[in-house]
């Protein structure tokens, strides 16, 4: 059977900069989405400024129009992912969005973080999951979480880094077990990265609410 799986919260501070964006966000969406929703309307409006402040708690260069080199995010789980490697674990990074992943990318190749990507664009999946699977092969594998969260065996990897926080708990769920799986003989470690004061500590909470109803 699988051995046990543990799983922590790894709180991100956003910079300063990232900081002033991401309340500039909430300031300009929060007057218009009100003033829809008090007229009647304005869901499609609130759940699109949920999605951006989402995305300006992981990298503000998901947002359309900013580039950014990094973020306080990407650089906790690089810091994180060199620290695993460097112990010999295997990790597993799933997020929501591949354009973070795309972000993700250069900072491990910087860092001299061997890798390899699974996600909806790619064609061989079996050779991917053979790779990281070998013993030889590279220490991290990105994936989407829509991609990689069902239907893959990757017990080479002992640890899981969940980019992004998502509504669905399940879904979170479903992707951590790539690794805890019947044939893993190591304790699985899940670790959540989560933007302090941001609408992701929001979002753990309803998190906690469904699986309350769940129990």
């Amino acid at each position: 059977f699988p051995t046990r799986r543990s799983s922590d919260l790894l709180y991100c501070e956003l910079d300063e900069g990232e900081r002033a964006i991401y309340e500039g966000l909430r300031a300009a969406t929060r007057a218009e989405v009100a003033a829809k929703l008090g007229a009647g309307g304005g869901v499609m409006a609130a759940l699109e400024a949920l999605l951006r402040l989402r995305q300006a708690a992981c990298h503000p260069g998901l947002l359309p129009g900013r580039e950014a080199e990094s973020s306080a995010k990407v650089e906790r789980l690089v810091d994180s992912l060199e620290d695993a490697a460097a112990d010999g674990h295997k990790a597993l990074v799933f997020s929501q969005w591949t354009a973070l992943l795309d972000r993700v990318e250069p900072h491990l190749a910087k860092a001299g973080i061997r890798f390899t990507r699974l996600d909806g664009a790619t064609a061989d999946r079996a050779a991917v999951v053979a790779q990281f699977q070998d013993e030889n092969g590279p220490p991290v594998m990105l994936l989407s979480l829509k991609a990689g969260g069902t239907g893959l065996n990757l017990t080479a990897a002992d640890h899981v880094f969940l980019m992004d926080p998502w509504w669905n708990p399940a879904a979170e769920s479903q992707a951590a077990d790539r690794a805890h799986r019947i044939g893993q003989d190591k304790p699985v470690s899940v670790y959540r990265l989560v933007s302090k004061d941001t609408v992701e500590e929001g979002i753990l909470a309803l998190q906690e609410r469904k699986r309350a109803l769940a129990d």
